[in-house]
C-alpha cells in the first residue's frame, strides 16, 4: 500500500471544517496528515492532479441494499461494491432484509469480514429490530451492535403491534442505541403501489395515501416523548409528513430524516405509462411533496440524503407496473443527483440568500449529515480523520445507461438522462480503491 498520497490543486469541499477553497491535501498512513501545506518529512510516493476537479470525503450513503447474503441472483457484494467505487461511495449503511435476515451477531460478522475482505467500501449493517422482522419479539441489540450493527430496523417490514414497538425504544434509550424506522401505517395503503391522488386513480393503480406516512409519524413522536429514544426517519416522501418533522425537531425530539435521492427529483408523473423503472417504495408522490421535499434538504428539516440503492433483476422488473418488484439502483447517481439539486433548486436559493455554495451543502448531506446520523467518524477531512476521499469532476457531464453502472441493478428511473458529476477517483483508507 502506497504510505504518502498528494492529492494536489483540487479544491477541497470539507463541509464539517467549513473548507471550501483550491489546496492540496496529503495523507499519510491512511490518514489525512494536512491540508494546504507539506507534513515534515512528507515523501510523496503518489500524487493526483485535481486540477479543476472538487476534492471532498468520501461519501456516506445511509440506505444501499447490497443483496447479500441471500439475493445473489440481484447482486453480489463484489458488484455492489464496485458500484459504490465508482459512486465515491465510502462508508454504506445497509438494512437488515437479507435472506436470513441479519437477526444474529453471527450472520453480521460475516457479511462485515466478506465485505472487509473486497477492501472498498466500509459497509455498517443495520441489525433486525424484531427476529425475522415479524414484529412480535426483539432481537439482542447489545449482541448484535458488539457485532457491528450501527442501529435497529425493521427495513420495509411494519410493526403491527404498538407495544412491540414501544419496547423496542425503551431498551434502545437504556443504551443509546438509534431505531432506524421507515414511517408508514400497517394498514392504510397496504398493497398500494403509487401515490393516491388523480394520477393512480386515471391508471386504474391501487394508492398509497400521504396519511399512511403521517399517522406512522405521529405514533413514533408519541413513542419518542414516552421514551426519549433517538428516532431515524429514512425516506421521508411527503409534505405533510415534513411538516410534523420540524414541528417535532422544534419541540427538541431526537429525531433525524433522510429522502431517498430520487425523490428529490422525480414525481407520480413520471410514471408514464407505466414505466417499472419508476416503482419505487415510497412511491413518488405529487409535484407539491416533490418541492417540500427539495424545499426541506434547504432548509435543514431533512438532514441527509441516501441513494436507498435497491438493486432488482429483470426477472422483477420488465413486468406490469404493479407486478414489478420496487427499487432502483442508486449507488453510482447520489453524488450526481445531489449536484442536480444543488444545481436546480439551491442554486436559485443562494442567490437570494448568500450563505454556504450550494455544492457544499449538497456535498454536507451525503458526508458529514449522514455519518452524525450513522454514529460514524466518516464524511469529513480534518488532519487525523481517516483518508476517504472522492475526487469528481463537477462539470463532467454522463448518460445514464445499463452499460455505464457498475451495479448487477441496471434499473433506475433516470435511463437516458444526462447529468453532471463524474468520479475520477475513489480512496479508501488512504489507499485508490477506483481511478477511471
Amino acid at each position: 500500500m502506497n504510505k504518502h498520497l498528494h492529492i494536489k490543486n483540487g479544491r477541497l469541499i470539507d463541509p464539517a471544517n467549513g473548507i471550501d477553497a483550491v489546496t492540496d491535501l496529503y495523507i499519510v498512513d491512511g490518514k489525512v496528515a494536512s491540508i494546504g501545506t507539506a507534513p515534515a518529512g512528507f515523501n510523496a510516493g503518489g500524487s493526483i492532479d485535481a486540477t479543476g476537479l472538487v476534492v471532498a470525503p468520501g461519501l456516506v450513503d445511509l440506505s444501499a441494499r447490497l443483496r447479500e447474503p441471500g439475493y445473489e441472483y440481484k447482486a453480489t457484494l463484489k458488484s455492489e461494491m464496485q458500484a459504490a467505487m465508482q459512486g465515491g461511495v465510502t462508508s454504506l449503511i445497509c438494512p437488515p432484509d437479507t435472506d436470513p435476515v441479519l437477526d444474529e451477531p453471527g450472520l453480521v460478522e460475516m457479511l462485515k469480514h466478506r465485505a472487509n475482505k473486497l477492501q472498498q467500501a466500509n459497509v455498517h449493517p443495520l441489525g433486525a429490530l424484531t427476529m425475522g422482522l415479524k414484529g412480535k419479539s426483539l432481537t439482542e441489540m447489545m449482541e448484535l451492535t458488539e457485532a457491528g450493527c450501527i442501529g435497529f430496523s425493521q427495513a420495509e417490514e411494519v410493526i403491527e403491534d404498538t407495544t412491540v414497538l414501544l419496547r423496542a425504544m425503551q431498551y434502545a434509550k437504556t443504551f443509546g442505541f438509534t431505531v432506524w424506522v421507515r414511517p408508514q401505517d400497517a394498514h392504510i395503503g397496504r398493497g398500494g403501489i403509487a401515490h393516491s391522488g388523480p394520477l393512480a386513480s386515471r391508471l386504474g393503480l391501487a394508492g398509497v395515501p400521504v396519511m399512511s406516512e403521517t399517522i406512522a409519524l405521529h405514533t413514533v413522536f408519541e413513542l419518542a416523548r414516552a421514551t426519549g429514544a433517538r428516532v431515524h426517519l429514512c425516506r421521508m416522501s411527503s409534505a405533510a409528513g415534513l411538516e410534523l418533522v420540524k414541528a417535532a425537531k422544534k419541540e427538541g425530539l431526537p429525531v433525524t430524516c433522510d429522502v431517498a435521492v430520487h425523490h428529490v427529483h422525480m414525481t407520480d408523473a413520471d410514471i408514464g405509462f407505466f414505466d417499472s423503472n419508476a416503482r419505487v417504495t415510497p412511491p413518488f408522490r405529487s409535484q407539491r411533496d416533490r418541492d417540500a421535499i427539495r424545499a426541506g434538504l434547504y432548509d435543514g428539516t431533512i438532514d441527509a440524503i441516501c441513494s436507498d440503492h435497491t438493486p432488482v433483476d429483470d426477472d422483477e422488473k420488465l413486468l406490469p407496473f404493479g407486478e414489478a418488484s420496487p427499487g432502483a439502483t442508486g449507488l453510482e447517481l447520489l453524488l450526481s443527483l445531489a449536484i442536480k439539486w444543488a444545481d436546480d433548486y439551491a442554486g436559485m436559493q443562494h442567490a437570494a440568500a448568500g450563505s454556504a455554495t450550494p455544492l457544499a451543502r449538497a456535498i454536507a448531506k451525503i458526508t458529514v449529515d449522514a455519518a452524525r446520523i450513522a454514529g460514524l467518524k466518516a464524511g469529513q477531512l480534518a488532519p487525523g480523520a481517516c483518508a476517504d476521499v472522492v475526487v469528481f469532476d463537477p462539470a463532467a457531464r454522463w448518460t445514464v445507461e445499463a452499460s455505464a453502472l457498475a451495479s448487477q441493478g441496471k434499473h433506475t428511473p433516470f435511463l437516458g438522462y444526462e447529468l453532471a458529476g463524474q468520479v475520477k477517483a475513489t480512496i479508501v483508507g488512504g489507499r485508490i480503491a477506483f481511478q477511471r
